[in-house]
């Protein structure tokens, strides 16, 4: 059977496990100083509580936490990394830029242990249906096409480490980017009292984008407070570019305000603009 370690049991986590648990495969996790609620989700994926040295005994070792926790991750499994006989190939599936990446690449390296780049795009799996697509760099690639059999679709490329996560920030920072502008935009017509006329035009000559954002703008939502570290590892990844440094600095003060308690007003402004463009997702 084969046994893959997952860190943590977020919502993208334990989804996978949840897919790979379903195909037959033993998933283990890290529960010591959890919330319930991220017991709740690992015991909803069938995942198994080990302690560090339980996590050696996998083939693969998926680091799937928020972009600021990689590097602490990968440090707090060193020891036990060290010390295993038999090594997991170490797999950093974080939206972290290229720099952070093989900064972590260069923390494992003196372990043993193998270490590949990846980068997921798209939703967390249902148990049915596509899932994400997992891409990933590094010598050891083929270590994760075993998975493919069991419901996650990997996709290998070419580049070394950094290659995975460069593709992440770069697709992140299109698809999150346009978000942050559409969220402003709709702000500014609202409060010039043109939200109306907005959504007549982008209804009548951009449709797609009228479709995306009464989608896209209420799901972005409860989960902006996640973006904010994201905006920050892709205006790292944009390096020397300060006009791209300065519109990412941007998206995470936006992101940053949108996650805040005190403002219900422009959280509100943004929902009923996307109710307005058809959008069916819960308050």
């Amino acid at each position: 059977m084969t046994t893959i370690a997952i860190l943590a049991a977020g919502a993208m986590g334990s989804a996978i496990a949840a897919r790979l648990t379903g195909r037959g495969a033993r998933v283990v996790t890290v529960l010591e100083g959890r919330s319930a609620a991220t017991r709740a989700r690992a015991e909803g994926a069938g995942m198994v509580a080990v302690d560090d040295a339980g996590l050696m005994q996998a083939d693969l070792l998926l680091s799937i936490v928020p972009p600021a926790d990689a590097a602490p991750l990968a440090r707090s499994l060193l020891p036990a990394l060290a010390a295993a006989e038999r090594k997991p190939v170490y797999v950093d599936c974080n939206a972290v830029n290229v720099q952070t990446v093989r900064a972590v690449a260069d923390l494992v390296a003196p372990t043993g242990a193998a270490f590949l780049d990846a980068a997921i795009i798209g939703l967390p799996p249902r148990f049915e249906g596509p899932g994400p697509r997992i891409h990933v760099a590094g010598d050891a690639v083929d270590a994760l096409l075993p998975l493919r059999a069991l419901g996650l679709d990997i996709r290998p490329m070419s580049g070394g480490i950094g290659a995975a996560s460069a593709l992440k920030m770069s697709y992140a920072g299109i698809n999150k980017g346009l978000t942050a502008l559409a969220a402003l935009m709709v702000l500014a017509a609202e409060r010039a009292g043109a939200g109306e006329a907005l959504r007549a035009e982008l209804s009548e000559n951009e449709p797609h984008l009228f479709e995306r954002f009464g989608r896209g703008l209420p799901d972005m939502l409860p989960k902006a407070h996640r973006w904010v570290a994201e905006m920050g590892e892709i205006g790292a990844f944009l390096g020397a570019d300060p006009a791209g440094r300065q519109v990412f600095a941007g998206a995470a003060a936006l992101y940053e305000r949108l996650s805040r308690p005190d403002n219900a007003d422009e959280v509100a402004a943004l929902r009923a603009f996307a109710e307005a463009c058809g959008s069916s997702q819960p308050r």
